[in-house]
């Protein structure tokens, strides 16, 4: 998972960046709120954490900007000293999904996050064949069958295709889906992701004739997003 720090001291922002290392996520760190609103219009989180007190934006008027700006807002979860239980019901009634009191107890935050990625992301603990808008995926063969129809991919289009199900409609940035699918700071030509993309569209037809469509988000990314909607199948 690529998870955002927003949080202006270095102490906790290490801390907080060994928790989310030792869960094998991907952290970048900000310091102030605005420098990470200008990164969210251009890249995808899975997972915000979020300071309270800063030193332009407040933790609090971040995730007012996060509910109301984006179309698919990630989980939130507040990391502050305040514990009054005013603060903790104004976090969670401005969209916080967990709130973490300082100082942070290392066992606490790891299951808090663990918590909250299990609640927002289901499908990403899935074992085995897994069945997303009538899409069937074989991680065993790495083939994609529906109606009645099946692709063989290739490992990585495979993960691209299976990463755009699970996203389904939501907008995912250029930098979210190298680190997903080649890992961090890959080495490879620009034009690697969009050739993918591209097979990934023909093999699995995902054209809107057929009730999909997976497009470019101009400067952000890829979308995959359904033109009507496909009743999801029981997983196999």
């Amino acid at each position: 998972m690529r998870v955002a720090i927003l949080e202006d001291e270095s102490a906790h922002a290490d801390l907080i960046e060994a928790v989310l290392r030792a869960e094998a996520h991907s952290a970048v760190r900000f310091r102030a709120g605005r420098e990470l609103i200008t990164r969210l219009r251009q890249e995808t989180f899975d997972l915000l954490l979020l300071d309270w007190n800063l030193p332009d934006l407040s933790g609090l008027e971040v995730l007012n900007w996060v509910r109301t700006s984006l179309a698919s807002p990630p989980p939130v979860v507040m990391i502050t000293a305040r514990n009054a239980a005013a603060d903790v019901v104004s976090a969670l009634d401005g969209g916080a999904d967990d709130f973490v009191v300082k100082p942070i107890e290392r066992n606490v935050l790891t299951a808090r996050i663990r918590a909250v990625l299990r609640r927002a992301y289901p499908s990403e603990t899935a074992v085995g064949r897994e069945t997303v808008a009538g899409y069937q995926f074989d991680p065993m063969t790495e083939t994609v069958s529906w109606s009645g129809q099946s692709a063989k991919l290739t490992s990585k289009e495979y993960a691209l295709a299976l990463t755009l199900f699970r996203n389904l409609n939501r907008p995912l940035g250029r930098a979210y889906l190298l680190e997903s699918i080649w890992g961090r700071h890959p080495n490879l030509a620009t034009r690697t992701l969009d050739a993918h993309v591209s097979r990934v569209r023909r093999k699995l037809r995902l054209r809107p004739e057929f009730g999909y469509r997976l497009a470019p988000v101009y400067s952000y990314g890829y979308r995959l997003e359904a033109i009507h909607e496909q009743p999801d199948e029981a997983d196999a």
